[in-house]
């Protein structure tokens, strides 16, 4: 290596520092709440050559760290094989194809190409989640649909900006076929604004350093990612490890959805192969290649938070095609589950698969579902309509050092619920509740986490809701004889009556009217080890705080507590002991 040490620290911060302030952008400038408030969007930084990942956010979701290097990359292709129009400089072009390198139609992404002498240096890439890209429900999430067309309008990789100016004719044809498509720009330009920020920035890095310097970086970093993730695949026991991990059903037909996971660990690489998992489903819960590949990617990133994001990190991570089954979608299958819900499943099963081998390392399965909540209507105040989009955390699972975190963002990003009170501002709703769900998280030597519990009732106007989630047939798994977490829960109030949907967290086109409410529970996270070792302290605080009942302390822990909530050790030990 020529470059020095120093210089090349200083590069791969600078290179981060970029993204970041991409992120950064794109949030502050974003119109809709869940990029605005929630952080719903990704930025990074993809090779010229290949579309292969350089650089990403800290604040951007994880799960698109794979699906933007494949959509760059499927990009540069039809671009060589003359299937996308020749950039030039300014250019932005827009996709949302699922499988085009993709996730959902609601994941947006824009990628720049950034020019340097004449030729393209970088590819500049961003995702930001609209709340809506048309389709069969406001929102996108439909939880019945049977193919892709009825989820929303699918794009192609085009040109939207052509040097630097916005196409109009082309953003008419979106806007013609989305809700609320005059709220849209505030959006599109945000997004492209964190892209000509980015471009300047790196600019800057490449001026004061020098293209090939900077190139010759790029290269060793990626270097030195995949060493050193294969350092750390080298901690697990070469072997085979198996895992099954359940969806729900696919809102459709209301069976379970199976994953089936064998990981080979040898010569400090993982082989991960997917065979015996349930074939292509009828509805929307379906996953494209590129984001299953990426729920692979972003679960040992889980695992191995210290390497750093870069394509090298995934060089040693091998998955066979799943072809044949729900994990590789192909047109038209719907797939507005993939992204949220199915992505999460899989790296379940990784973490399933790994807990015992890294049991220092791995934890319980999180509450893994965003929670996805669609209302769409019209508000007769403001004479306008509108598609809210709500989003919720969940338990983390249990682990070998402490429990599991509360109300904890999903597992494939770093997305926050928008506050309470922008929603009601945005939004003809009235939240009743938002707590957390006390007792929620599964027992164990570490309790998992608490979910949440929040309720909504429509104040004015009629609405639709919809909802595409996951872990209502099934708690959280727990890992090392701890329990499962509380499976997620949906109560819908009508009229005064209450239902629960057939497939229990996802269902589509419920009518509302004002007074009307929505209770959802969020799964709690899975406990680790056995809970009849668990600190009788930590139990008597639980109990204390309302988190778990005196009755719950002795059926879920073997802890009996005395009339001013302490533990009595001798009682706790003669139960511990029969129930052992």
């Amino acid at each position: 290596m020529s470059i020095d040490p120093i210089t090349l620290s200083v590069i791969q911060s600078g290179l981060q520092q970029v993204c970041d302030e991409m992120d950064l952008t794109f949030s502050r400038a974003a119109f809709s709440p869940v990029i605005a408030e929630a952080n719903d969007r990704s930025d990074g930084i993809y090779s010229a050559v290949d579309g292969s990942l350089i650089a990403q956010g800290l604040t951007g979701l994880p799960v698109f760290v794979g699906t933007m290097q494949y959509s760059t990359r499927t990009l540069i292709e039809m671009i060589a094989a003359g299937k996308a129009a020749e950039p030039k400089p300014g250019d932005i072009y827009i996709v949302n194809d699922p499988y085009l390198g993709g996730t959902h139609l609601m994941d947006v992404r824009f990628a720049m190409p950034v020019y340097r002498d004449g030729k393209i240096f970088c590819w500049l890439s961003n995702t930001g989640h609209w709340p809506d890209t048309g389709g069969a429900v406001p929102g996108g999430f439909s939880a019945s649909a049977t193919s892709v067309e009825q989820e929303g309008l699918r794009l192609p990789p085009v040109r939207l900006f052509k040097q630097g100016k916005l196409d109009t004719e082309i953003y008419a044809i979106i806007c013609s076929n989305i809700r609320v498509s005059e709220q849209r720009i505030g959006d599109v330009k945000a997004q492209a604004a964190a892209l000509l920020v980015g471009e300047q920035r790196l600019a800057r890095i490449l001026d004061r350093y020098g293209d090939d310097t900077v190139t010759e970086a790029i290269a060793e970093l990626r270097v030195r990612a995949a060493e050193q993730m294969r350092a750390n695949i080298k901690l697990i026991p070469e072997g085979t490890y198996h895992s099954t991990a359940y969806v729900d059903s696919d809102g459709v037909v209301n069976e379970p959805l199976e994953i089936r996971l064998a990981i080979k660990a040898k010569d400090g690489e993982l082989d991960f192969d997917f065979t015996g998992s349930s074939k292509p489903c009828i509805g929307p819960m379906n996953s494209v290649l590129a984001t299953t590949l990426s729920s692979v990617y972003l679960a040992m990133r889980h695992i191995f938070p210290d390497v750093p994001i870069s394509a090298g990190a995934f060089e040693p991570l091998k998955v066979k095609r799943p072809e044949g089954t729900f994990l590789d979608a192909q047109y038209p299958r719907p797939v507005s589950g993939c992204a949220a819900e199915v992505s999460q499943r899989i790296a379940e099963a990784v973490f399933a698969a790994l807990v015992e081998a890294l049991p220092d390392r791995v934890t319980a399965s999180p509450a893994g579902s965003s929670g996805n909540f669609a209302l769409g209507g019209h508000d007769p105040d403001r004479n306008r309509g509108y598609v809210m989009y709500q989003i919720s955390g969940g338990g983390y699972g249990g682990n070998a050092d402490h429990d599991g975190l509360a109300n904890g963002c999903s597992t494939i990003g770093i997305s926050k619920a928008p506050p309470v009170e922008i929603m009601e501002q945005q939004f003809p709703v009235l939240y009743h509740r938002y707590a957390l769900r006390e007792g929620s998280g599964g027992a164990g030597h570490h309790r998992g986490g608490f979910g949440l519990d929040y309720e909504i009732e429509l104040r004015r106007g009629d609405a639709t809701a919809s909802f595409v989630m996951d872990h209502g047939r099934f708690g959280p798994p727990g890992a090392l004889g701890g329990k499962d977490g509380q499976p997620n829960t949906v109560t819908v109030w009508r009229d005064g009556i209450a239902m629960t949907p057939e497939h229990l967290s996802k269902a589509q086109d419920i009518p509302l009217k004002p007074g009307d409410r929505v209770r959802v529970r969020t799964p709690g996270g899975g406990g680790y080890g056995d809970p009849l070792t668990r600190d009788p302290q930590a139990v008597a605080e639980d109990v204390r705080l309302g988190r778990y009942s005196v009755a719950d302390a002795g059926a879920l822990f073997g802890v009996e507590l005395d009339q001013a909530g302490r533990p009595d050790l001798a009682a706790t030990e003669r139960r511990r002991g029969t129930t052992c």
